[in-house]
């Protein structure tokens, strides 16, 4: 843990609504979860008692005060997921991952977890996989969620998927071109951007085919974090008036060419995304 970093957190969200809740969710972002040294630089640099400061990290189940691996499969133990075999299904996970609930794989890839309700109980057994739903599972698909994980569940099949198609951005601000030819993302011209994240400045590149959640970056950033997003050429901010339905993080606007607007979540690992094409395509 960098002391360092959690300062800056801690001065990003000073006297801002749920300031303690959102320097929580940044430093678990970069570390994985919440290292205790950080929870005590926390306390003192937002003046509350390390009490306090625990009692959050603790009542919010989003949180953990151990290491996560790079994979959080939680399987639903609700009533209705309970009757449907909610028990087999977690048995299997840990058989195939060889840990019990709350462990994580030696080799830090994958954390399980039970909870007691995930909000689908028509479709149970429920699991959830990095934020993606699998209903009705079987002791049998187990296996076959678990190699999803491995290969990333945001892949998609850039040429054959009818709902992903090209499209051409520019900067909300000086209008120019943020494509870049020389740099192809899934075969394509990528859109380029300058991100800031934990204090470095670093190229961005996303693909350009709407519906692909395909990106290369020059610096790592963590799941869940929010990295700021800049136009490389008049290095303006972008960042619209609105905020992610899925997750509530600063929304990224860029001017679509031929008319509407694309806006995408600056939160790693965030799917959610809106296009407005009102404008019309010439």
């Amino acid at each position: 843990m960098s002391s360092e970093d959690v300062s800056r957190i801690v001065e990003e969200h000073a006297g801002k609504p749920g300031g303690l809740i959102g320097i929580l969710q940044e430093i678990q972002a970069r570390y994985g979860y919440l290292p205790p040294d950080a929870l005590g630089a926390v306390a003192e640099g937002i003046g509350r008692s390390l009490t306090d400061v625990y009692g959050v990290a603790t009542f919010f189940r989003s949180f953990s005060l151990k290491p996560r691996g790079k994979h959080l499969c939680s399987v639903c133990l609700g009533t209705a997921c309970h009757v449907r075999g909610g028990a087999v299904i977690a048995e299997e996970f840990g058989r195939a991952l060889n840990v019990a609930p709350g462990e994580t794989t030696g080799d830090r890839d994958f954390t399980l977890e039970t909870v007691n309700c995930l909000g689908a109980c028509a479709l149970g057994p429920i699991v959830v996989v990095d934020g993606h739903y699998f209903s009705n599972v079987s002791p049998v698909r187990v296996k076959e969620i678990l190699e999803k994980a491995r290969n990333g569940l945001d892949n998609v099949e850039v040429t054959t998927d009818q709902r992903i198609f090209p499209v051409e951005v520019s900067c909300p601000r000086c209008n120019h071109s943020l494509m870049d030819p020389a740099r192809l993302v899934d075969g394509q011209p990528s859109i380029s951007v300058t991100v800031v994240f934990a204090g470095e400045h670093f190229r961005l590149h996303l693909s350009c085919l709407y519906g692909s959640y395909n990106v290369e970056s020059e610096r790592e950033i963590p799941r869940d974090a929010l990295a700021d997003f800049f136009c490389p050429h008049c290095h303006a901010h972008l960042t619209g008036g609105s905020n992610c339905l899925e997750c509530g993080a600063p929304m990224v606007p860029m001017i679509v060419r031929g008319g509407g607007i694309v806006q995408i979540c600056s939160r790693r690992g965030c799917r959610g995304h809106l296009l407005d094409l009102s404008g019309g395509m010439q």
